[in-house]
């Protein structure tokens, strides 16, 4: 939707502005999300999910100095 002086299109462009800041920054940094699911039923669990995320470009994780995280339970070769 267009108004007569634009105001909707400059909010818009300045909202997918900040939107790609945003994801310059935590490309160029790395984010890491964690996160835990419990399905119970009459406070007996059934189902744990644990959840990890690492987000990032190529670039970060290829620098010198920075470990590249390994999965609990991983093994070496595997």
């Amino acid at each position: 939707m267009r108004y007569a002086d634009g105001s909707v299109d400059e909010e818009r462009r300045i909202a997918l502005i900040a939107l790609i800041d945003l994801l310059d920054r935590v490309l160029s940094g790395g984010v890491v999300i964690t996160g835990d699911i419990t399905l119970s039923i009459a406070d007996i669990d059934l189902v744990r999910i644990s959840l990890r995320a690492l987000i990032s470009s190529i670039s970060t994780l290829s620098l010198p100095g920075v470990d590249v995280p390994v999965p609990r339970g991983a093994r070496e070769g595997s």
